[in-house]
C-alpha cells in the first residue's frame, strides 16, 4: 500500500488533482465549524443535548445522518447539500415526464448546462424555503422559553428580528451556493464527484464523536457496554461494509453476441460479450426518499409538540404521533421505511432504465441476446431480469436501512441512535459507495499509465 501510495504522488497530474481536493474540502470543513452571527452556541448545543428538544433534536440527527449537514449547530454551511441533491433529483425526475426537459436532455452538453443552470435557481428557492422553516421552528423554541439567539438579535417575544431574520437566511442559503462552488471546482480540477465528496466528508466528520460516544458507553472498555457488545459491533462494521462492497459491484451479466460484417476480406464482429446489469441499481436514491418522505411527519409533529400547552386528548395525539415517527424507536416507522424503500427502489429504476432504448441500441450496434429476437422482445426479456434483480437490490437497501434500529435496540440503546447509524444505514452506504467511486478514478490515472489499480 505505501508503494501504491508513492505511485499515486509521483504522478503529478494525479497528485495535483488530490492535493486541491483535500484542499477544498479542509475549506469545507472550516466553514463547518462558523457560527451564525445570531445564535447563541452555548445554549443551543446545551438545550440539544439536555433533553428539552427531543422531539427537534431527533428530527435534526437524522437529517444530518445522511445529508451531511449540521442543523443542530447552525453554521454558514448548515443546510450543507441536501437542497441541492433535492433540486437535481426533481430536475431528473421531471426530464422524464416534462417533454421540454427531455428534449434539452437529448442535446448534449449544452442541453446539460441549460438543465444544470435550471437546477441551481431551484437550489436557491429550496435553500430559501428550508432556511424559514427550520428558523420559524428555532423561533417557536426560543419563545416557549428556550435561548438560541443572543439577546441583541432577538425581540421583546424571544424570537429573532426581522432583520436578523432574513440575514440568517441570506448566509445559509449563502453557504450552500458557496457549496455547489466547491462541487464544481472538485469536478472540474479535482477527483471524484465533488457533491458526493462533501456529503461523505461530512459524514466522516461526526465518526470521532461516534466512537468518543461509544468508548464513553463502555465505561473505558467494560462496564456499562461489556467486551462482548463491543466484539459484536465490530463484526457488524465489518459484515456491512463488506456487503456494502459487494452488492454495490455486484452485476447481473447477460452474455450478448455480436453479429458478424464482412468487409472487403477481412471479417469483424462475431465476438461474445456480456452486457452487465447493476444488482443495486437504484443506488442510495431510495432511502434517502423514504427517509426524506417520513421526515415531514417528524417535522409537523415536533412543531405541534413544540405548540402543545396541556395534557389533553391533542397533547396526547401529537406526542404519541411524534413517538410514531421517530426513527429507531417506532417498528411502525421501520414498517413504513421498508415499504417506501421497495416503492422508491423500483420507481428509481422504472426512471433511470429504459429497456427498450437498451433493446434499441444493442440492434443498431448488431448486437443481440442469444434466444430472443432484437427489438420488442429483447427488451421485455430486459426489463423481466430488471425486476428481479431490483427485488434483490431492494432487499439489501431495507436491511442495511433497519440496521442501525437493531443496534439501537439491541446494543446501545435509543439515545445512541447516532452512533448506530455508523453501523449501517444511509451514512455508511454513502460512504462506502463515494470511495469505491473514488477509487476507481484514481485506478483509471493509474490504468492509463500502466500502473496496478489500487485494489490488485
Amino acid at each position: 500500500m505505501i508503494d501504491k501510495l508513492r505511485i499515486i504522488f509521483s504522478i503529478t497530474e494525479l497528485r495535483k488533482k488530490i492535493l486541491l481536493t483535500i484542499g477544498l474540502i479542509a475549506v469545507y470543513r472550516i466553514g463547518w465549524n462558523i457560527f451564525l452571527p445570531m445564535i447563541d452556541n452555548v445554549n443551543m448545543q446545551a438545550a440539544m443535548t439536555s433533553g428539552a428538544m427531543d422531539g427537534f433534536g431527533n428530527m435534526l440527527s437524522q437529517v444530518a445522518i445522511f445529508s451531511g449537514t449540521q442543523l443542530d449547530q447552525m453554521t454558514i454551511f448548515g443546510l450543507g447539500v441536501m437542497p441541492y441533491i433535492s433540486a437535481s433529483i426533481i430536475f431528473q425526475l421531471l426530464a422524464t415526464v416534462y417533454e421540454p426537459l427531455e428534449k434539452l436532455q437529448k442535446e448534449g452538453e449544452s442541453g446539460r448546462k441549460k438543465i444544470n443552470e435550471y437546477t441551481r435557481y431551484a437550489t436557491i428557492l429550496i435553500c430559501i424555503v428550508q432556511s424559514m422553516a427550520y428558523l420559524s421552528m428555532l423561533n417557536a423554541q426560543a419563545a416557549a422559553g428556550q435561548k438560541m439567539f443572543l439577546d441583541a438579535c432577538v425581540g421583546d417575544d424571544g424570537r429573532l428580528t426581522f432583520a436578523w431574520y432574513w440575514l440568517a437566511i441570506l448566509t445559509m442559503t449563502t453557504g450552500t451556493a458557496f457549496l455547489m462552488w466547491l462541487g464544481d471546482q472538485i469536478d472540474e480540477y479535482g477527483i471524484g464527484n465533488g457533491i458526493s465528496l462533501l456529503i461523505m466528508a461530512g459524514i466522516l466528520a461526526s465518526a470521532p464523536g461516534a466512537l468518543v460516544n461509544l468508548w464513553e458507553q463502555a465505561g473505558g472498555m467494560g462496564t456499562k457496554m461489556g467486551p462482548e457488545k463491543l466484539f459484536l459491533l465490530g463484526l457488524i462494521f465489518v459484515g456491512v461494509v463488506l456487503a456494502v462492497v459487494f452488492v454495490t459491484k455486484g452485476q447481473r451479466r447477460i452474455p450478448t453476441q455480436s453479429a458478424k460484417h464482412v468487409r472487403g476480406r477481412q471479417v469483424y464482429g462475431g465476438t461474445r460479450q456480456y452486457l452487465p446489469l447493476r444488482v443495486n441499481q437504484a443506488g442510495v436514491m431510495p432511502i434517502i426518499f423514504a427517509s426524506s418522505l417520513l421526515l415531514f411527519p417528524q417535522f409537523l409533529f415536533a412543531y405541534l409538540e413544540s405548540q402543545v400547552e396541556g395534557q389533553g386528548w391533542w397533547g396526547s395525539f401529537v406526542r404519541g404521533g411524534n413517538e410514531m415517527f421517530a426513527a429507531g424507536s417506532s417498528y411502525l416507522y421501520v414498517v413504513m421505511e421498508i415499504v417506501l424503500i421497495y416503492f422508491f427502489c423500483y420507481f428509481w429504476t422504472a426512471v433511470t432504465f429504459n429497456p427498450k432504448d437498451m433493446a434499441e441500441n444493442l440492434k443498431n450496434h448488431g448486437t443481440f441476446i442469444q434466444g430472443y429476437r432484437p427489438g420488442s422482445s429483447t427488451a421485455n426479456y430486459l426489463e423481466k431480469v430488471m425486476l428481479r434483480i431490483t427485488y434483490v437490490g431492494a432487499s439489501f437497501l431495507a436491511i442495511i436501512a433497519i440496521i442501525p434500529t437493531i443496534v439501537t435496540t439491541l446494543l446501545v440503546g435509543s439515545e445512541n441512535y447516532a452512533l448506530a447509524s455508523f453501523f449501517g444505514g444511509t451514512s455508511l452506504l454513502i460512504a462506502v459507495s463515494v470511495a469505491l467511486d473514488l477509487v476507481d478514478k484514481i485506478d483509471a490515472h493509474l490504468i492509463m499509465r500502466n500502473y496496478k489499480s489500487l485494489l490488485e
